[in-house]
């Protein structure tokens, strides 16, 4: 993947015309910001030394931006997200190119670090301060798509939708919330820690404003592997996404090949998942363990007590007897060769929202896969798992199908150039 070139280009005359609702004041000090990138630096300061600094705190280090493929796909994720569903609010075709070019400028920006400029006497400030004088990336990824409801009437693309970008469908078991569905557009933002992530978020909004507004967001969190080198785990207390595939550049299973704008890009499902953690935790361990087919404390197979990396030999187990026909793993990957085309590259996280209205703890999981082919492999997937042992526990209530774009290539180029350009 190349590396990040630094500041962001000036953009076009005309751009962020979504803006012009704004005080005149504010408007032309968030055009400013936007357009300058801000300096990599300040004056005077070695950027060697302000990246160790920042890695001395923790911090993690910056994750080139540009490439083929967007960088918050392929690696494993950071322990902080957040997924935010957006309404566009830009007018015409021409407000939709500004806001897609901002948030790339944007994020071209924040993934790669650097100090805002200072702001005179009266002006408003560029940068909320949430991180300090300086931006550091901290692994920060951006991953950003569009939904089905983009390619209706508003911006004369209904003809450029792809085949298999749709509404999200309903399942049996599901608890769907309307409210916390789809969206034009979905912005995921992945990083080392939890004030990188807000600070992102702040930034991207206070410089599209106008252009577009919040449907729904959630914000998760990975814990670390325990035992270290493993696998994070779930507030079930079992470790997520063990047998992912490996996933490449190249990869059949991931990447999307039609329409032609679309190919680098990848279809994103998010899915949103609560926890009923008072009855789980009530479930005896190895009954649990029944159902997702895995011991609990170490993630091993319930036929092999080796390796966390072992395939399961389900051909030697025809009955059931030692992984159950009904747990989740032999349920959601049987392991036959009609069922390996639809496998997944699965990345999740874990979500704590407190509780709600009767007092219950609200808590679960953001499940997020990506995938060339929604109906084929998610779908397909999610058939298999309907009337699991799970479902007594869970109960989806929200998520949406997304199409992650192309990866942003260099200075020049920005999200959605092919489909909008």
């Amino acid at each position: 993947m190349p590396g990040n070139s630094g500041a962001a280009t000036p953009p076009a005359p005309g751009r962020r015309s979504f803006l012009r609702g704004l005080a005149g004041g504010v408007a032309g000090g968030v055009a400013a910001g936007a357009a300058t990138g801000y300096g990599l630096h300040s004056p005077g300061t070695d950027p060697a030394a302000q990246a160790n600094a920042a890695l001395a705190e923790g911090r993690l280090p910056a994750v080139p931006f540009h490439g083929a493929v967007q960088a918050g796909i392929l690696p494993d994720p950071p322990l902080a997200t957040a997924v935010v569903s957006l309404d566009t609010t830009a007018d015409g075709l021409g407000g939709l190119r500004d806001l897609f070019q901002t948030i790339t400028d944007r994020a071209r920006f924040l993934t790669a670090g650097g100090t805002p400029p200072a702001v005179g006497i009266g002006g408003p400030a560029l940068d909320s301060g949430v991180l300090g004088p300086a931006v550091v990336p901290d692994g920060l990824v951006v991953t950003f798509g569009i939904g089905a409801s983009l390619f209706d009437g508003r911006y004369g693309l209904a003809l450029a939708r792809p085949a298999g970008l749709t509404a999200m469908r309903p399942f049996p078991n599901d608890d769907l919330d309307p409210a916390q569905c789809d969206g034009d557009l979905i912005l995921q933002l992945s990083a080392g820690h939890p004030d990188t992530v807000v600070h992102a978020l702040r930034d991207i909004a206070m410089n599209t404003r106008g252009g577009m507004q919040v449907n729904w967001r959630i914000d998760g969190f990975s814990s670390p592997a325990r035992p270290a080198g493993t696998v994070p785990r779930n507030l079930m207390g079992f470790m997520d996404g063990i047998s992912n595939p490996p996933a490449t550049e190249s990869d059949d299973l991931l990447w999307a090949r039609a329409p032609s704008w679309a190919a680098g890009g990848s279809y994103l499902v998010v899915r949103l998942i609560r926890m009923l953690v008072e009855f789980w935790d009530r479930v005896d361990v190895t009954e649990q363990e029944q159902m997702f087919g895995r011991r609990r404390s170490s993630g091993y197979l319930l036929d092999n007590d080796t390796s966390l990396d072992a395939t399961p030999d389900f051909a030697a187990d025809p009955t059931g007897e030692v992984i159950p026909l009904n747990s989740h793993i032999r349920m959601a990957n049987p392991r036959t060769p009609q069922t390996a085309s639809s496998r997944i590259l699965r990345r999740a996280w874990n979500y704590d929202r407190g509780t709600d209205q009767v007092g219950d703890l609200d808590m679960g999981l953001i499940f997020t896969c990506y995938q060339q082919d929604i109906r084929r492999q998610f779908e397909a997937v999610q058939t298999r798992l309907v009337d699991e042992p799970l479902v007594d526990y869970i109960s989806p209530f929200g998520g949406g199908y997304f199409l992650a774009l192309p990866g942003v290539r260099d200075s020049s180029d920005w999200y959605g150039r092919a489909l909008l350009g």
